[in-house]
């Protein structure tokens, strides 16, 4: 892999909380390259979308990151102050946030938020350069220049998010995060959007960490996956070998629970709930819920390591 373009390394996101520190991101580390599409998939509250606001510098208290670093570019973000990195947010990293009816400002015109992301990097630009740039990001996500001057409840769901997508590459960032950018879409729409979201991320020659539950979308846009569990990267393989040789049993899990043309029947499901946060089960947090647990598994947490080219967290891998 070339030198990386962002670097997460050892990072620990805790929430205070009357029983203690709940540990929602436990020692995640990975490395994207220039021009890489990454994907973070897991059940919901596996902390992939904690992870996103971690690495932006976004965590709120009684939240907050507790251990590790985040380089982007080689600037470490710990070292930035408060006006570095939101200097670095939009121009070095994006979100394109989850839910964008309740990301866009619903009493200003999409044009208006385009243009507030060049103000508040200190572009001043004349009126005509403003409607010019507004005008070719509109273009540049499949929409006319007329929504500049719409407020986000006239657009449809598919148009609010590809106006987040605007938002997030107008100042050319060199990642992008998409935190389930398809949510709430039906399929004809998620297409769009990912073939939107697939077009700009070519245009800028950014790289990408999409967020999702979707497996079957990852497999159709990502170079890599990373899977999370419990706060936890249990699973980093390249797309292709994860469908066809999953080495982690939650893995396995996740991927047999797929629709498939070729079965019928009832769908298969995990067993079991994922655990809660604050009261994790002892040695590896899917043993309750994995075939096939040993007395290994019930004490003894395990530590990623590299499998044929994988990296996993698994005493059976």
């Amino acid at each position: 892999m070339s030198e990386p373009i962002l670097r997460v390394e050892g990072l620990r996101v805790g929430f205070d909380h009357p029983q203690g520190m709940v540990q929602a991101v436990d020692d995640v580390s990975f490395a994207l390259a220039p021009g890489e599409r990454f994907g973070l998939a897991g059940e919901s509250g596996s902390g992939k979308s904690t992870l996103a606001l971690a690495m932006l510098r976004m965590i709120k208290p009684p939240g907050r990151i507790a251990a590790g670093e985040v380089w982007l570019a080689g600037t470490r973000l710990a070292d930035l102050d408060e006006e570095g990195i939101r200097a670095l947010r939009l121009a070095g990293i994006a979100l394109v946030p989850q839910g964008s009816m309740n990301s866009l400002n619903p009493v200003l015109r999409i044009g208006r938020q385009i243009t507030d992301a060049f103000a508040d990097h200190g572009q001043r630009l004349g009126r005509n350069e403003q409607q010019r740039r507004v005008g070719a990001l509109l273009a540049a996500v499949g929409l006319s220049e007329n929504v500049s001057r719409m407020y986000p409840h006239e657009l449809s769901g598919g148009m609010k998010q590809r106006a987040c997508i605007a938002i997030a590459i107008s100042l050319r960032p060199k990642v992008i995060i998409a935190d389930e950018p398809t949510s709430a879409l039906d399929v004809v729409v998620q297409r769009q959007v990912m073939a939107t979201l697939a077009r700009v991320q070519r245009d800028l020659g950014a790289a990408v960490i999409l967020i999702g539950h979707d497996i079957g979308l990852m497999a159709q846009f990502v170079d890599r996956l990373g899977v999370m569990y419990a706060g936890r990267l249990v699973e980093v393989a390249p797309m292709g070998e994860i469908i066809t040789n999953p080495r982690h049993p939650y893995t396995r899990a996740l991927i047999a629970a797929l629709p498939s043309l070729e079965r019928r029947g009832a769908l298969a499901g995990i067993p079991g709930l994922a655990p809660l946060l604050r009261n994790l089960p002892p040695g590896c947090a899917f043993h309750p819920r994995c075939p096939q647990a040993t007395d290994r598994c019930r004490i003894e947490k395990p530590m990623a390591r590299d499998v044929g080219g994988a990296q996993v967290a698994c005493h059976l891998a």
